[in-house]
Formats: C-alpha cells, sequence, structure tokens
C-alpha cells in the first residue's frame, strides 16, 4: 500500500507523550459539550446558525468580509488558488510551503497551476527574493497570479513571518497585480506569541485562513477568509470538491469552543516548546533550532544515533514524533504538559548514552 495510512502496529507500546503533532489533539470535556449542545441546520442551504456564528466571528477577526466553513486546511489552500488563478497561471511560495510539500500536488492536479519554489532560510523568502522572481507579463511565461506565505512556516521551524516583511510583500504584489494568499495553519500561533492581532497580522492579504484542528484543538475544520465575491466564488469549488457538512454545526461548536478557551493558552504551548528545546541543547551532539512557535526542530546525529533510530528508541518509550525534511520535529499542544516534557528529554538523554 502507498498511500493508505498503515494500521497501528498492535505490539508497539501505547502512546504515553504525543510529540508528533498538534493534530494529535484530543477534545477536551467542555469542547465536547459544546458540540453535543450546538444548535444546527443544514450547511447546504445557510441555516446551520453555528456554522454561519463561526463563520461571521472568524471574518470579524481577520478583518474581511465574509468566510466560509471547511474541512481541512488543505480545502482552504486548494480552493483559494482555485478561484485566484486559471490553469497555467503562476503561485510564488517557499520551496518548503505546504502547498508545495504537503498537498499531493494538488494545486496542479486539479487547477494546472505551477508553484514557483523561492528560496530563504527559515522557510521564509524575503520581499526582495519575491521581487526578483517577478518577470514582465508576456505570452512567453506564465502569468503570475499569486504569492502566498505559511504563517507560521512550518517545515521552517514553526517561524514567524514579521509583521514588516508581509507589508512589504504585499505592496510588492499589488504593485504588480498580483493576489496574496495566507496559508494560516498555525496563524494564532503567530498573533500569540508576537502580540500582533490577527487582524492585523492579516491586513493587506487578499484571503487568509485559520487551522482549528492544530493548536486550537478542535476535531475538524478551518474557515477561509475574504471578500464576499471570493467567498462567493470559494462556495462554487466547495460544491465541486465535495459540497457542504450538512449540520457541521456540531463541528463548528467545537471551534467557537476553541476562539473562546485555546487561544491565550497558546502562550503555554510556547513555553514547553522553549523548555523542550532548551532540554535537548544541553545534551552533547544534538543540534536544536531555538524555537519561536511551538515547534521543536533538532538533530542527533551528533550525539552518534540518526534521526530515524532516535524517533525509533522514543517510541518504544512511548514517545511520539516525526521526521520532517531530515530533521525530527517535537510538537507541543495542549495534550503535552510541562512534566512530559521533561520526561521526554530524560529519554533523548538516556538514548544518547546508550548510543
Amino acid at each position: 500500500m502507498l498511500y493508505t495510512p498503515p494500521p497501528t502496529d498492535p505490539k508497539a507500546p501505547p502512546v504515553r507523550i504525543n510529540l508528533l503533532s498538534d493534530t494529535q489533539t484530543k477534545p477536551t470535556a467542555g469542547m465536547r459539550d459544546a458540540m453535543a449542545r450546538a444548535e444546527v441546520g443544514d450547511e447546504q442551504v445557510g441555516d446551520d446558525p453555528t456554522v454561519n456564528a463561526l463563520c461571521e466571528r472568524v471574518a470579524e477577526l481577520l478583518g474581511k468580509e465574509a468566510a466560509v466553513y471547511m474541512p481541512s486546511g488543505t480545502m482552504c489552500n486548494v480552493t483559494a488558488t482555485l478561484v485566484h488563478c486559471r490553469p497555467g497561471d503562476e503561485i510564488l511560495a517557499h520551496e518548503t510551503a505546504h502547498i508545495i510539500a504537503r498537498e499531493g500536488g494538488a494545486h496542479a492536479a486539479i487547477g494546472g497551476f505551477q508553484v514557483t519554489q523561492l528560496r530563504g532560510p527559515d522557510g521564509q523568502f524575503t520581499p526582495e527574493t519575491f521581487r526578483k522572481a517577478l518577470h514582465p507579463r508576456t505570452r512567453y511565461q506564465p502569468p503570475q497570479t499569486v504569492v502566498s506565505v505559511e504563517q507560521t512556516a512550518n517545515i521552517g521551524g514553526g517561524t514567524i513571518w514579521k509583521k514588516a516583511a508581509l507589508d512589504e510583500i504585499v505592496a510588492i504584489a499589488k504593485q504588480h497585480g498580483l493576489v496574496t494568499h495566507m496559508d494560516g495553519a498555525r496563524l494564532l500561533n503567530a498573533t500569540v506569541a508576537s502580540g500582533i492581532s490577527p487582524r492585523d497580522m492579516t491586513a493587506g492579504w487578499d484571503s487568509a485562513w485559520i487551522d482549528f484542528s492544530k493548536g486550537l484543538g478542535a476535531p475538524i475544520g478551518g474557515v477561509l477568509a475574504g471578500s464576499r465575491a471570493f467567498i462567493d466564488a470559494v462556495w462554487q469549488w466547495k460544491q465541486r470538491l465535495g459540497g457542504s457538512m450538512r449540520q457541521a454545526g456540531i463541528c463548528a461548536a467545537a471551534c467557537i469552543y476553541a476562539l473562546d478557551h485555546h487561544v491565550g493558552r497558546l502562550a503555554d504551548d510556547h513555553a514547553n516548546a522553549r523548555a523542550l528545546a532548551r532540554g535537548l541543547s544541553q545534551i552533547s551532539g544534538i543540534e536544536v533550532q531555538e524555537p519561536e512557535t511551538n515547534l521543536v526542530f533538532f538533530r542527533p546525529d551528533g550525539a552518534g544515533i540518526s534521526g530515524d533510530k532516535m524517533v525509533a528508541a522514543l517510541r518504544q518509550r512511548g514517545v511520539t514524533l516525526a521526521m520532517m525534511d531530515g530533521r525530527i520535529r517535537a510538537c507541543t499542544h495542549l495534550d503535552v504538559n510541562a512534566a512530559q516534557v521533561e520526561e521526554a528529554i530524560g529519554y533523548v538523554r538516556e538514548i544518547v548514552r546508550g548510543a
């Protein structure tokens, strides 16, 4: 099997410390209660009041005219480019961006778009790199239609795009007639860590979205926002790609609960990530990237053990992490506490001593 997720190994020890991803979060008791009590309708005809309330709230939060609830962040990205672009158009994004590395080639397969990969450290390209990648509009080259950024930059280490750089990219894009799109998979991690409001962070960006199934702890969904005309066009593509989610208010209630209870606490995840990075960096031979949010990337090679072997050894101790872009990624979230972080550090130290 190439694409189907493999079944869980029944012989593997139970996972006690899940640092694999913030998508691993489970709905809290309060969130489950909110879901059970949610008022619902049929999203297909626009009469699910909880979905409508969520979309209105996210539109207001991001300073946009309208929003639409989607099953996933990937659908937010794909439907956005399907509206913004036409077959043969060119999208500009960092070479490690989710739309390139993690969406199965959907933008090419479904839309017929090509994505130009821009280079830069920590998952980000500079405004100057973006400017240099632009070319005159001629019939010999694809129309450059969209510039996209991922906030935070996942493979870059969960780094935060600075507001000044975002504003400059917007200005360059508008000068050259490009649309701006922000992949907001961990947007609220960025706003909590930086102290910049979501509205200010997304100012000037034609489309932006929030993922609720990562650090915010909801079981499903993202909300894509933009102008009323843009969201109206997104609805057509949502229909083409699968239609509505019917009584989706049950899931939307989890997202509203997350906005009410789980945004400020993202700072706890950031603090746990810093503690994890600090502890790992004190182990001889471990190379750690200093985290800006809730992602910690590190290499154990200098300690005499490969990343793959370290991940496997930790899994046997009930700790799960991921290999990503040649490094180990640990992700802190609401189901990982400070004591578990210290326990995971201890296991890494133990494995290194035995290497």
